[in-house]
């Protein structure tokens, strides 16, 4: 085995069993929300340290971190992994573009008529790898690696195209000093490089700079994260490489502790009250039906195409069923969408509130029919052999 499959297998390692924290801590902020400690939830969440509210905290400062890492992962792929070649690219960068343009089509087409509601169009273009990688998990040998590799592939530029969206769309007006601020500690990230410093301690200490910076300009602070990560150096031997050590060393934070505090803190809906016609307006059933069928039907009819016509090939061993399964699993949107729809709507307002019910509705839909698609399929090995005797 190779040291770059090892690595790729860790990393899928650890994204997997962080989906199954990911899916406990949402499932507890669910259960508190809708018992006699809702109160003391929605308490905690809104108590003001250093002028920020506790979720504020969460969303722009530990986020950034789960972005930093998230930055690292597209750059590593992109130059030296997965990503590193436009044949490798084709057939992810094609999926993920219809599956994130579908969705926000379905999501305008069913929510567009109201222009406050219609900010929300990006919440359903957005996939949650640790929880898609947490039910592939599920499914032991049932999908092929190929697959759990295309998967990544396909969210690391779903990332991509979420970054562009927040940053693009999602930017209020500008504080021009600070938004300078960040690009001058951004250049000395990026002399640092140059220079072949190695150390991480200068990208840290700058990094927080430059996040500081970032939550004063009025570009999202999480942004910062990624804007760093584009600095860090890679070097061919991960042992001496900055961008693998740090990419390392966040790898369990972010997995276990930073993405489950998120989920606790944003998946908390309170079902008291709940009627039909809220269930079924406009936001919430424009999010469901984004991320279940606008999900799957983008990813696979862009893939259809591509392969009929020669540019990309179905991952190895994979069949189509199995193809669509994961598609169906991309619909997964939790982490990301729960962010864009906080950005869209503000945290706490009732726009938010009902964009959450979507992503749950949608995630946990695009979640059970993944499962029970591909658990019906032969397992890869099986797969393999049946082939094997047949072409015999």
């Amino acid at each position: 085995m190779t040291e770059r499959s090892s690595t790729l297998r860790a990393f899928l390692a650890t994204e997997a069993a962080g989906g199954f924290v990911l899916i406990a801590a949402a499932a507890l902020a669910l259960i508190i929300a809708n018992s006699p400690l809702a109160a003391a939830y929605f308490d905690m969440l809104g108590t003001r340290l250093g002028g920020l509210s506790l979720l504020h905290w969460v969303n722009d400062a530990l986020m950034a971190i789960f972005f930093l890492l998230v930055g690292l992962e597209i750059k590593r792929e992109m130059l030296a992994g997965e990503l590193s070649s436009w044949r490798q690219r084709s057939l992810p960068g094609l999926a993920a573009a219809a599956g994130m343009a579908v969705p926000a089509l379905i999501y305008l087409a069913v929510a567009g008529g109201d222009p406050q509601a219609a900010r929300g169009w990006a919440i359903p273009a957005a996939t949650d790898i640790a929880f898609a990688l947490g039910v592939l998990a599920l499914l032991g040998p049932r999908v092929p690696a190929s697959l759990k590799i295309f998967l990544t592939a396909l969210a690391i530029l779903d990332d991509m195209g979420a970054v562009a969206i927040i940053a693009v769309f999602y930017t209020e007006q500008l504080a021009l000093l600070p938004l300078a601020a960040a690009l001058a500690g951004l250049a000395i990230l990026y002399a640092l490089n140059r220079l072949g410093v190695t150390r991480l301690t200068p990208w840290l200490l700058i990094g927080a700079l430059v996040w500081f910076a970032m939550l004063k300009s009025g570009v999202h602070a999480t942004l910062a994260g990624v804007a760093v990560a584009m600095t860090v150096p890679l070097r061919a031997k991960p042992a001496v490489s900055p961008l693998h050590r740090l990419e390392h060393r966040l790898q369990p934070w972010v997995a276990f502790v930073i993405v489950p505090i998120f989920g606790f803190a944003n998946a908390g809906v309170s079902f008291a009250g709940l009627d039909p016609a809220t269930v079924l307006g406009p936001v919430p059933l424009g999010v469901a039906l984004g991320l279940f069928l606008g999900k799957q039907l983008g990813i696979a009819a862009a893939a259809g195409v591509a392969i009929k016509l020669g540019w990309a090939s179905l991952p190895a061993h994979a069949t189509w069923r199995q193809f669509y399964g994961v598609a169906i699993l991309c619909g997964i949107g939790f982490t990301m969408s729960l962010f864009i729809g906080a950005l869209a709507f503000g945290e706490g307002s009732a726009l938010n509130e009902a964009a959450k019910l979507g992503v749950l509705a949608g995630s946990l839909l695009s979640a059970l029919a993944g499962y029970l698609l591909l658990a019906g399929t032969q397992p890869a090995s099986s797969a393999r052999n049946a082939d094997t005797n047949a072409s015999g």
